[in-house]
């Protein structure tokens, strides 16, 4: 499991373009996104550094946590 720090996020709307931006790469990967923390845990396939530009390319700023 990986553990991204993701600044930016507010809403729902985040929540969703994010999940969508992760399974992106793997449709299969497990997504959990904690908006308080700041936090999105992910089981996937891909790795970190493919999960943090997938992130980033939606303009989240993110990083290992």
């Amino acid at each position: 499991m990986h553990i991204l720090k993701v600044s930016g996020m507010t809403c729902g709307h985040c929540v969703r373009a994010i999940t969508r931006a992760l399974q992106a790469g793997d449709p299969a990967a497990q997504i959990q996104v904690d908006l308080g923390a700041g936090e999105v845990r992910v089981i996937s396939v891909q790795s970190l550094e493919q999960l943090l530009q997938a992130v980033r390319d939606r303009g989240y700023q993110a990083e290992a946590a």
